[in-house]
């Protein structure tokens, strides 16, 4: 994979982490299913061998190429809601690589979930809550808290809550994946086209 195709896959990430918020706190749901285990694996995996292998393949990841080919388009579908969670995401992981503290706990306390997933098999439930603690006292403190909207009977639910921030902390970690293959804010003014044509191809070839 060569660097454009190493950044827009991580935006990608980012994309489907907003979308899976933005639908959960609307509809109380995830429409795919399999999006919540993606991003919990993006998280989980750490130590991936190549930026792909975060979210395990490009098929998995299909849905997170539309929501970006929508939001860097120039047609009528773009979000700004989804806009705002990603720019808010982007904004916690700049503020977390810059604070050793922050992430050197960030990887202790993964570690252990890590464990629980992937050798003790715990629930689906409980590994949602154990990455919302992690995102409620580690990540959000670090800045400007991500405000999401949505139906309040939904967003009171407790289950919805956990797996809000569960998938927020996957948001973030796309972003600190960005940043780390290249990911420059710049990009957005001056290489929207390239990241187009890249997000198309790589949604063509999953």
């Amino acid at each position: 994979m060569n660097d454009w195709q190493q950044r827009v896959l991580a935006l990608s990430g980012m994309a489907l982490s907003a979308a899976a918020v933005q639908q959960l706190a609307r509809s109380g749901q995830v429409l795919h299913d399999t999006v919540t285990d993606t991003l919990i694996n993006s998280v989980l995996n750490l130590e991936p061998e190549s930026t792909l292998a975060v979210y395990g393949s490009l098929e998995a990841m299909r849905p997170g190429f539309n929501t970006l080919l929508q939001q860097m388009g120039n047609g009528t579908q773009k979000d700004l809601e989804l806009t705002r969670y990603m720019v808010g995401m982007i904004h916690l992981s700049r503020r977390l690589l810059n604070d050793k503290k922050a992430l050197a706990e960030l990887g202790r306390q993964l570690e252990q979930v890590s464990r629980q997933y992937h050798e003790f098999s715990f629930e689906r439930y409980r590994i949602l809550q154990s990455l919302a603690s992690i995102y409620r006292e580690l990540i959000s403190p670090l800045g400007q808290p991500i405000r999401i909207n949505g139906n309040p009977t939904h967003l009171k639910n407790e289950a919805n809550q956990h797996h809000i921030r569960a998938l927020l902390l996957a948001g973030v970690r796309s972003a600190v994946l960005w940043q780390q293959v290249g990911g420059k804010r710049r990009h957005f003014l001056f290489s929207r086209k390239r990241m187009l044509d890249t997000a198309k191809q790589l949604l063509q070839s999953a």
